[in-house]
């Protein structure tokens, strides 16, 4: 009866790890020699584990990252000029914790948006917020939120993501207003929140797509003054991948898509 009772309470109080524990307990002699304090101890790791589980999933799918990506499958195989020290570093999540920021820049098929995506999946595992979205899609839902009088609501959302992924960076010339929405999202995110951009184009080409010298200044020395770099070259890792399938040789990982 007490355990029924138990159980009831449990399943109200909504502790489904604990309560889980808790059955297995009753229900299995390897229990039998431990302490009040052990088996105790077990159902509290048990409701934190599952809570831990719930929380990830949950910043995983806020996070809206495009591609199942993580830094153990990062391909080193390849000549690109990517630093593993420097790698190491970033996926300790330090960067996010100190506020600075990421600049992955390389030609097309190099493996940018993958880094970038294993970097925010890694920064979810770590109990940080992030958020990923292309540059476009970035200004095109900027735009939108002028119309429907939910600009200042959006603004506020991406500040609060403790990583930002910017994909894409740079496709197109901005127009006027979406250069000065830019400029606020970096503003609002600039000290104490961390953001990844990729691009095509080298940092030193960025003031003629962003247009306005004023506010192009102004975003570069937001994004770039605190910021890690890695400049990628070497040819498509998409060619990578197609001759692999072609010869049946061993297939590489972590190789992304831009």
């Amino acid at each position: 009866m007490l355990n029924e009772q138990t159980v009831e309470q449990l399943s109200s109080m909504r502790l489904a790890g604990m309560l889980e524990a808790f059955k297995e307990q009753m229900t299995s002699t390897r229990y039998g020699k431990l302490s009040f304090e052990e088996r105790f101890s077990m159902m509290v790791e048990k409701e934190w584990e599952l809570r831990e589980e719930r929380a990830l999933k949950r910043r995983l799918k806020k996070s809206r990252i495009k591609q199942q990506a993580c830094v153990q499958d990062i391909d080193y195989r390849h000549p690109r000029g990517l630093d593993r020290s420097l790698m190491r570093s970033l996926a300790s999540c330090r960067f996010v914790k100190d506020g600075h920021n990421v600049i992955i820049t390389g030609p097309t098929g190099v493996g940018k948006s993958y880094i970038a995506c294993a970097l925010a999946h890694q920064a979810c595992l770590k109990g940080f917020s992030s958020f990923y979205i292309r540059a476009p899609r970035l200004t095109e839902e900027l735009l939108l939120s002028h119309a429907d009088g939910s600009h200042l609501k959006f603004l506020d959302r991406l500040a609060r993501f403790e990583l930002m992924v910017i994909d894409d960076w740079g496709i197109a010339p901005l127009k006027d207003q979406e250069r000065h929405d830019l400029l606020e999202v970096i503003e609002d995110r600039a000290q104490d929140r961390s953001t990844i951009v990729t691009s095509q184009y080298p940092a030193s080409s960025w003031h003629h797509f962003i247009g306005d010298p004023t506010i192009a200044e102004a975003i570069m020395d937001r994004l770039i003054h605190n910021a890690h770099r890695l400049e990628l070259k070497g040819g498509s890792m998409r060619k990578v991948r197609a001759n692999v399938k072609l010869t049946g040789k061993e297939e590489v990982s972590g190789v992304g898509s831009s």
